[in-house]
């Protein structure tokens, strides 16, 4: 089967131009039309991007799937021109067995529509089970260094420097010093009730709680050599431990330092005057923090210490986020809009559509080597996104994919907007509607 995308702008690795993609059973082969052509894509007076790779999913399926599921977040994923997803561990069952992982790949091969792979889960004590681990199949590791839902906080330093030393993969923090949230939550309470509204989130969820833990994993990684990736950064301090050039040696398998950091969109986007407005619709772990938190985040795209683009995308029902800083559940579904909000941003010249590109598709594949995937290259799978700027839409509940039914970008007018998304060369979104017959493909890696 031969397809041709043709009258769009390409971008890709640092270059935007026009161009013509041909692709042959699901792979790039040409950017030039050979032979007879099957399908033709006009894609004039859009632009073609990689698909995009959001290395930072929560799906809830097992265990949650009154939230979200599989099939529901990955039909949410195609709506917004993602093409891969990985996936957390903190499900019910916990994905911190080889038992565990392989379900949800089996679920995956019957619900997902887009591409796919799983971070496993470190716990107290589950490390000896990494060296059985497949590393062609797996991205990484993720560690929970600090208080956040799922009870897999690993608090024992013991057990933390185990985790260091042993990963053979990546490993994937989320750091938030549970003593200080407690602290904080106790002042708080005192002062504000037993459920503290949520613009004191993050109050409770402070920077120094976010730095103090982010200190420790940079500590450990370098004493160990690990290759380790922050997620969710939300605070200026923070960024001081990415600044470029890291001195430390780089991991002989991988080409850029060991220390990167991860930003959400949700934390690029929103600043805690927003709550005032959103409520807890915004309330996540780590809380979004202030506007200077911010401008420091969305300065940090362009010069290296940023390294990857995710949303944490973490569904819940709407009755699950009520109340306060207490009560209310933390996390909001954002795999949908992630592309559309990053390009508002290409416009408000925070970042150009090239380095877009590069934090939300090439650098999550080089950073997990990934094969064949996050570039428009012969050879590689057609994973791709056509937009088309200029184009004003609001979104509305009918257009929310995600099963919870509800985003925190409702209301909310873009002048972007994904025309098709293609998964290993098949139309999996277009005209507003997913491919819900097509299955996607287990992502390789290494």
């Amino acid at each position: 089967m031969r397809t041709i995308i043709e009258g769009g702008t390409i971008v890709n690795e640092g270059r935007t131009f026009e161009g013509t993609i041909l692709i042959e059973d699901g792979t790039i082969t040409a950017i030039a039309p050979i032979g007879t052509i099957d399908t033709v894509i006009n894609a004039s007076g859009c632009f073609i991007l990689p698909g995009i790779i959001d290395d930072h999913v929560h799906f809830r399926e097992p265990g949650l799937t009154e939230k979200a599921d599989i099939d529901s977040e990955s039909r949410a994923a195609a709506a917004g021109g993602v093409t891969t997803f990985f996936e957390m561990p903190n499900t019910q069952p916990q994905t911190t067995t080889l038992e565990a992982l392989e379900e949800k790949f089996k679920l995956a091969r019957q619900k997902s529509h887009v591409n796919y792979s799983f971070f496993y889960g470190a716990t107290n004590d589950n490390v000896d089970s990494f060296a059985q681990l497949d590393i062609h199949r797996v991205p990484g590791i993720k560690l929970f260094m600090g208080s956040s839902t799922g009870n897999m906080l690993v608090d024992r330093r013991e057990a933390l420097e185990r985790i260091f030393r042993s990963t053979p993969l990546p490993l994937m923090a989320h750091c938030e010093d549970t003593d200080i949230i407690n602290r904080n939550m106790a002042v708080a309470k005192a002062k504000y009730g037993d459920d503290p509204k949520v613009i004191h989130h993050p109050e409770i969820r402070s920077v120094e709680a976010c730095y103090e833990s982010t200190r420790l994993a940079v500590e450990l990684a370098r004493k160990y050599h690990t290759r380790f990736h922050l997620a969710h950064v939300s605070t200026a301090k923070e960024l001081a431990f990415f600044a470029p050039p890291y001195p430390m040696q780089r991991h002989s398998r991988c080409p850029h330092s060991p220390l990167t950091a991860e930003a959400t969109v949700s934390h690029l986007y929103f600043s805690d005057r927003d709550y005032a407005r959103l409520g807890t619709r915004i309330k996540c772990n780590p809380a979004i923090k202030s506007e200077s938190d911010r401008e420091a985040l969305q300065q940090a795209l362009s010069d290296g210490r940023i390294t990857v683009i995710g949303t944490d995308h973490a569904p819940h029902l709407l009755s699950q986020k009520e109340g306060g800083c207490a009560k209310a559940a933390s996390g909001m579904p954002m795999i949908q809009f992630s592309l559309v909000t990053m390009l508002e941003l290409v416009d408000q010249g925070i970042l150009t559509i090239e380095r877009l590109v590069e934090l939300m598709c090439h650098n999550p594949a080089r950073l997990f080597e990934v094969r064949q995937r996050g570039f428009i290259r012969p050879g590689y799978r057609a994973d791709l996104v056509i937009v088309r700027p200029h184009t004003g839409w609001t979104v509305t509940p009918s257009v929310i994919q995600s099963k919870c039914g509800w985003s925190p970008m409702e209301g909310h007018t873009y002048l972007w907007r994904v025309e098709r998304t293609l998964c290993n060369g098949h139309t999996v979104y277009v005209d507003g509607k997913v491919d819900t017959d097509y299955i996607g493909e287990e992502v390789a890696f290494r």
